[in-house]
């Protein structure tokens, strides 16, 4: 299901009531039958799909999936770096958002909050409506997971934040990281209950549809966030839940994950859904996608090489030279580094119809740089990204994730003998050789090392690395920060707190009693 066609709410239209003599209150609420309102609306099945159609519709905008979000989760991350002119962006690697401009950070708060509201009205309403039950609960599902998605990146990035589960009420209060993180793991619990493996084989107006949100996607989730609050046990129990789904597998070409050629595909358990083929020509820079945007994901333009795109992000020297620490069993350079980035490779790289030599021939500094590969339209189809219309899906919740999150669980939990094989898996794809002969035996902190490295070179520039980072606690590590100092030059910059964005100014101000988070 591609998300082209969405239908926005219009909820809680004022009437304003008029008391004349001889004429009953009653008599003036009138209902214009021109306009959909929440009392004129959720009536039907298909309101409620629609309803639930409007939640999606919140990871496809600037302050999601768009743009802001990928940015938010890859700019403090060793894996990448900014030269960005905006300083907004340029700041976010450094740890230095600002308080007094919310510019990225916010509209990323301020459309998971959207998308909160969106998923409440989904809750509120869609129960009273006399429909089907299957295809209720799978709505319901799909609400309840999303809004777990939204207050997962919510809790993630900005610590502690309020915690809507209803629209009937107009303040809601601040609360703590904890608390957050328990209503983003009951969310998810719910969603695993209601929602289906597949919908292949579901009967009603949701059938056959690709890209909603399943049962896998909903465990991967649940295990993620218990992994996330260092419970171990649960973590590992949901992941091992989504493996003995056997409805997911590892594509054999690693970059089909991040091209439009493969969406969807067999590894996929959640992605957002992008198409080049929206209509319209207006740009859009906010609030929901209108008929008239012709901006699709930005992300490719934002991250493109320079001359192909705006190059505000591009991969670190230190994870080129990661990827060269270990051969694969023919001897040659891991596959995953040519996927992952672009550079002055020995005996030619192609990208956008040209040679990167070629290319970059009359400027040293370009030659000799390195650029963003990942989620580009960089194979000969398209000329450049700037007509900011990339239709690329992008896949947030990978099979090879669930597989390395097990593995870690299970190390975690003293298996770490069985650890290997799950690693293994990922491995093999791009025939790097067996981890249990080469080095057998690991220690449980000798596999945490090694699993740290197995993450960062098969997930690099995908929004993980930060969070690894901050959930294994390296910020903390004086042994740790300065590795990682030695590795993106951006880490001196980091202060304590700075792991985190600031709550917006606009949250401090509408919201009575909210307090900044430490550091700012």
């Amino acid at each position: 299901m591609k998300y082209t066609k969405l239908y926005y709410l219009l909820v809680f239209l004022s009437i304003t009531l008029v008391t004349v003599s001889c004429v009953k209150e009653a008599d003036l609420t009138q209902v214009d039958p021109n306009v959909e309102t929440e009392g004129s609306f959720w009536k039907t099945d298909e309101d409620a799909l629609k309803g639930v159609n409007a939640v999606y519709g919140s990871l496809l905008t600037d302050g999601t999936y768009m743009r802001s979000t990928p940015l938010l989760l890859d700019l403090k991350g060793d894996d990448c770096r900014s030269q960005s002119p905006w300083g907004s962006m340029f700041n976010v690697g450094r740890f230095n958002s600002s308080v007094s401009d919310a510019a990225i950070y916010g509209w990323a708060y301020e459309t998971y909050y959207q998308g909160v509201n969106r998923a409440n009205q989904v809750l509120d309403n869609v129960p009273n409506i006399a429909m089907d039950d299957a295809l209720k609960n799978r709505i319901l599902g799909q609400a309840y997971f999303l809004r777990g998605l939204y207050l997962f990146h919510a809790v993630n990035m900005f610590s502690s934040v309020p915690l809507p589960v209803s629209n009937n009420q107009i303040y809601h209060p601040q609360k703590s990281n904890q608390e957050g993180w328990a209503q983003v793991i009951s969310d998810f619990k719910t969603a695993s209950d209601l929602l289906p493996v597949s919908y292949t084989s579901v009967s009603g107006l949701d059938a056959g549809q690709l890209g909603r949100a399943t049962k896998g996607a909903a465990l991967a989730y649940l295990g993620k966030a218990y992994l996330f609050t260092k419970d171990f046990p649960n973590a590992r129990d949901n992941f091992k839940k989504v493996i003995d789904l056997n409805v997911y597998s590892l594509v054999p070409n690693y970059r089909d994950n991040f091209t439009a050629v493969n969406e969807n595909n067999s590894e996929s358990v959640f992605e957002v859904q992008f198409s080049r083929d929206a209509g319209g020509v207006d740009l859009g820079w906010g609030g929901a996608p209108a008929s008239g945007w012709g901006k699709t994901s930005a992300r490719a333009i934002t991250y493109g090489p320079r001359g192909f795109g705006w190059t505000d992000v591009q991969p670190t020297r230190s994870l080129f030279n990661d990827f060269q620490i270990e051969k694969t069993v023919t001897n040659q350079v891991d596959p995953r580094l040519d996927a992952t980035m672009f550079y002055n490779k020995p005996g030619g790289m192609m990208l956008y119809g040209q040679n990167f030599a070629t290319f970059y021939g009359g400027n040293s500094g370009d030659l000799n740089d390195l650029f963003c590969r990942k989620y580009q339209n960089s194979d000969g189809g398209q000329p450049n990204e700037f007509d900011w219309r990339s239709g690329i899906n992008e896949r947030i919740m990978r099979y090879a994730d669930v597989l390395m999150m097990y593995a870690e669980s299970l190390n975690e939990t003293g298996a770490t003998a069985l650890a290997y094989q799950y690693i293994q898996a990922v491995r093999s794809r791009v025939n790097l050789p067996d981890l249990a002969i080469v080095k057998p035996g690991m220690t449980q902190a000798q596999m945490r090392d090694q699993i740290a490295h197995e993450r960062l070179l098969e997930f690099a520039l995908e929004g993980h690395r930060f969070d690894d980072i901050r959930r294994w606690g390296w910020l903390n590590d004086a042994s740790k920060l300065t590795w990682l100092k030695s590795r993106d030059a951006e880490y001196d910059t980091y202060k304590p707190g700075r792991e985190f964005f600031p709550i917006p100014q606009l949250e401090m101000d509408n919201n009575p009693g909210t307090v900044q988070n430490f550091g700012y």
